[in-house]
């Protein structure tokens, strides 16, 4: 679905953001970012091609006239139109294919995935890649693949019903493909992953420049999302297979890579990034938008702000809740912000577990706040309990209102608090009770480290300074020569272990 707005400028720096799941069509702290930007630049001329759910979803941001279009690309509802290829045109697509597919599951393959991965999108310009991921000659294709000798999958037993799941979340995944790719300006890809795919297909197709801009780390959260997947192990190893060598591929053909953090920088070096194509760009805020916040509540309280998901791990945040319960029983825990379409469920899980620990009187969901300053105002302490950040805004926000925090150690948390907050270990529910009770006992510490929270953001998380370093890439990259990287491609990260903040095996 496209929405068009008005007459194209001619002259203006073009820019199209390439987003998933977040702006224009939901709220939270990558969509704010992209409204920063887009708000903050009106001699710029952006255009959004967002990968959204449905397609229905409606615009929840008010855009300004500079933004000219919005195209919407779901994943999920309806198939996309088309018709599947015949003759030659469909033997080349099933060799293209069976390559791609080669390349997820056996490493000795693995530089196919790019060239199978422009020829599958080329059939997705043409209408013909959704209809083949449809056909049984694409489930032909795998089942024939996965079972030959000497690959890892084989000693899984893969079934039908696995190569069926794996090639059709294979086929919402590839969507993005068909979406008509920027032909001038600059196309900046807010996420890895399937926002990245009409940025690679523009680079590849027309020359443009690929941006791309991780927030959190988007291999990472799919590692961590599909370690509780209902799928079996062949058929995360198709997906983490392909989600693994996007990131690859992305991270080596983006003319820039512009981390919200330095543990970012870590993930995309490992991935094949040029460390020299690299540069780290924080995220920033208005410090008048976010003053100094008034006094503290009088009853010793608890913040929280963000939105309503697994990964910010609110079951933790309740369970060391309980704990401070303990020890301060007119302790409160207020947790501000929307649950997201699907989310109802985690929700009501949290809600089950403060129940079920005895403080569902204590612990109130109060859903969006009208002005998010009154959610940080709320709190003697704001908290911050996620799995996996990026340079969380809810953070430096809540600095900004000289408020002193408790966070987890995960992303750019401890780039952006320095000593101005207390830093514990992600999923330690005793660890971060422990370290709210010593700032719930302290108010001249409490005071101080507020203070100078607001002075750190201040110096050096403004938006003013986001902002004009973006206009700067932007009006940079459009004349670097385009050219394909040449940098060697290091040895891949594992399909099943992740290593870092968070570790895991799936």
């Amino acid at each position: 679905m496209s929405h068009h707005r008005g007459a194209r400028r001619t002259g203006a720096t073009r820019v199209t953001l390439l987003t998933e799941g977040t702006y224009p069509h939901s709220h939270g702290g990558v969509s704010v970012w992209c409204d920063q930007l887009v708000q903050g630049m009106p001699d710029v001329e952006f255009d959004v091609v967002a990968v959204t759910g449905t397609g229905r979803e409606p615009v929840v941001w008010d855009l300004p006239a500079h933004v000219s279009g919005v195209r919407s690309v779901p994943m999920w509802g309806a198939p996309p139109e088309g018709s599947l290829p015949r003759g030659r045109a469909r033997r080349q697509l099933t060799t293209a294919y069976e390559q791609f597919l080669t390349a997820l599951l056996d490493p000795r393959a693995e530089d196919g995935f790019a060239p199978a991965l422009y020829a599958l999108a080329r059939a997705a310009s043409d209408d013909a890649l959704s209809p083949f991921l449809r056909s049984d000659q694409a489930i032909t294709v795998l089942t024939g693949l996965w079972n030959r000798p000497g690959l890892a999958v084989r000693e899984a037993g893969p079934t039908l019903h696995d190569a069926l799941t794996a090639t059709a979340l294979l086929e919402h995944a590839l969507r993005p493909l068909a979406a008509p790719p920027p032909e001038t300006g600059v196309a900046h890809a807010v996420s890895g992953g399937v926002a990245a795919l009409p940025g690679l297909a523009a680079l590849e197709r027309h020359g443009v420049p690929l941006l791309l801009t991780e927030h959190g780390v988007y291999l990472r959260e799919r590692y961590l999302g599909y370690r509780t997947a209902p799928y079996r192990w062949p058929v995360k190893a198709v997906v983490l297979g392909f989600f693994r060598l996007l990131a690859g591929e992305t991270y080596r053909r983006a003319a820039l890579i512009t981390p919200g953090n330095r543990y970012n920088r870590l993930w995309e070096e490992e991935g094949g990034a040029d460390p020299e194509a690299i540069r780290t760009v924080y995220n920033g805020v208005d410090p008048a938008a976010f003053p100094a916040a008034g006094p503290e509540p009088l009853t010793p309280t608890l913040s929280w702000a963000g939105r309503v998901d697994p990964i910010k791990d609110l079951e933790t945040l309740i369970r060391a809740f309980a704990l401070v319960r303990a020890e301060l029983p007119d302790a409160r825990l207020r947790l501000f912000g929307g649950t997201p379409r699907g989310g109802e469920g985690y929700r009501e899980r949290c809600e089950a577990l403060a129940a079920q620990l005895g403080h569902a009187d204590a612990v109130t969901f109060e859903g969006r706040v009208d002005d998010i300053k009154d959610a940080y105002a709320a709190g003697n302490v704001v908290m911050l309990s996620s799995i996996s950040e990026g340079f969380p805004f809810t953070l430096i926000e809540a600095m900004s209102c000289g408020r002193a925090t408790v966070s987890t150690d995960v992303g750019g948390v401890r780039e952006a608090v320095g000593d101005t907050g207390l830093v514990v270990a992600p999923r330690d529910p005793a660890a971060m009770a422990a370290a709210a009770l010593r700032l719930l006992a302290d108010a001249p510490r409490r005071r101080a480290m507020g203070e100078a929270a607001r002075l750190r953001v201040i110096e050096q998380f403004t938006l003013r300074q986001t902002i004009d370093t973006f206009r700067a890439i932007y009006l940079e990259l459009p004349h670097l020569t385009p050219e394909k990287k040449t940098v060697p491609a290091p040895a891949p990260l594992p399909a099943a272990t992740v290593t870092g903040t968070g570790s895991l095996a799936l």
